[in-house]
């Protein structure tokens, strides 16, 4: 914490701008050493020149100072704004560490926002989901979390809890026959909205994970049925090939579309069969396993064609996934019909929405598949929503502690009343500032990007 530290903070690539941070003591002194300039005022961006320590120009940057403690980190920050591409950032990086700075480590920007007081646990995760966020509702959520949204529930909770203790504590030494005849029910009463609260914001939370991490899509059917036409119409490019032979996609092939205001995996299967190769079954069962681990299947039917064995067998699988959102679609409508149509989906009465009509070659399916598929993609979050493993985990800690803490309550054990609920305060303060940090922060703050 000692050191002044130096990162790229924007990915490498061919982009107009690249930006290089430094946080430390000694920030302002290496900006002055790179620029030959001695005057930055703080918060004010300032046109200059970077230079090696050899003198050689690398480039026309913008740099700008923030001095402590009004900055990101809490300490000295510099900032060099300067032309993007695979090599000037680099070089100018360099030269920061030959005039004194250290590459930071993963996460070390955010690591001291948080030791000094700047961040507390709560904000700083919610800048990692913001950062990695896969729909434009999850980035608003954490956007309100950054700005203090789960801070100010924690605290809500925290008041809550510490007003049941001082009520335990005050009665504890009052003799048995002097208590209220009311009180353990005065007691479940007072704490019923708070675990109520909580168990809401757990069960939210787990429920919107395919929110929080993007959904996967996989495109299913028989060979031939039109999949791969289908995905190359969703992309608007031909990135699958498209053969009128049976078995042409041997293996899943995924790409990412933006649909309903969430990233999408899309993953097109190899056409599902009896009696295909060994080659081509590797692919088969791959694309069973993915067709399992998706939240959303578009499940192809050939209008075309009669219904046979391989149909009834994509249906078999589909019964087996009810719990996912299923869309079927009618392909190939620009052909003859030939499928019975109302057998198909007599075979399928837990479908949520109408099947699809259309010509993979020839419809507009983009927007047919993502005004079909919209009631399913809902993606209205609450203000407070847990993102992580390690904060739903706090939060069912939170409530065990509660619930425990009712028990006592039957033989009017005040002092373990009061025990279970200061450890619900312990597992509550694990969202925002938790008590045994060190090896923990130090795993988080490793899955952060470099310069964050």
């Amino acid at each position: 914490m000692t050191d002044t530290i130096a990162a790229i903070a924007t990915p490498p690539a061919l982009g107009a701008i690249a930006i290089i941070k430094l946080s430390g003591d000694q920030s302002l002194k290496i900006l002055q050493t790179l620029t030959h300039r001695q005057h930055f005022p703080p918060r004010r961006a300032i046109l200059v020149d970077c230079f090696e320590p050899s003198g050689d120009l690398l480039d026309q940057a913008l740099a700008l100072y923030f001095q402590a403690p009004h900055s990101y980190t809490g300490e000295d920050v510099a900032e060099i704004q300067c032309h993007g591409g695979l090599l000037v950032a680099r070089l100018i990086l360099e030269a920061c560490l030959k005039a004194g700075a250290r590459l930071a480590t993963s996460g070390e920007f955010s690591k001291r926002a948080f030791f000094n007081g700047r961040m507390d646990l709560s904000q700083i995760q919610a800048l990692q989901q913001l950062i990695e966020s896969q729909n434009a509702s999850m980035a608003k959520a954490m956007a309100k979390q950054l700005k203090g949204g789960l801070q100010d529930f924690v605290q809500t909770i925290r008041t809550a809890l510490l007003e049941l203790i001082a009520t335990a504590e005050v009665l504890i030494d009052y003799a048995e026959e002097d208590l209220p005849e009311n009180l353990p029910e005065t007691l479940r009463a007072k704490m019923r909205p708070t675990l109520k609260k909580l168990q809401h914001t757990l069960e939210v939370s787990k429920a919107k994970q395919a929110q929080l991490e993007g959904y996967t899509l996989s495109i299913v059917g028989k060979p031939n049925v039109g999949k791969s036409s289908l995905l190359n119409a969703l992309l608007l490019q031909e990135r699958a090939i498209v053969s009128p032979l049976a078995g042409t996609t041997r293996d899943t092939i995924e790409e990412v579309v933006y649909l309903n205001g969430s990233c999408v995996r899309l993953v097109d299967t190899a056409g599902i069969r009896e009696g295909a190769d060994f080659v081509e079954s590797l692919g088969i069962a791959r694309s069973k396993a993915r067709m399992q681990e998706s939240q959303i299947i578009l499940a192809l039917f050939d209008l075309s064609q009669e219904m046979d064995a391989q149909d009834r067998h994509i249906l078999d699988l589909l019964n087996a996934q009810q719990d996912k959102t299923i869309l079927v679609i009618l392909n190939k409508s620009d052909c003859t019909p030939k499928l019975d149509t109302n057998a198909l989906l007599a075979k399928l009465p837990f479908l949520k929405a109408p099947p699809l009509v259309l010509s993979a070659k020839e419809s507009p399916c983009l927007p047919l598949i993502q005004e079909a598929l919209a009631p399913f993609m809902q993606t209205d979050l609450p203000d407070v929503i847990l993102p992580t493993l390690s904060q739903q985990e706090a939060l069912e800690a939170t409530i065990a502690h509660l619930q425990s803490a009712q028990k006592p309550l039957k033989s009017l054990e005040l002092e373990l009343f009061a025990y279970h609920i200061k450890d619900a305060l312990e597992s509550l303060a694990k969202l925002t500032s938790p008590y045994n940090t060190e090896e923990m922060l130090g795993v988080m703050f490793s899955q952060f990007c470099l310069g964050k």
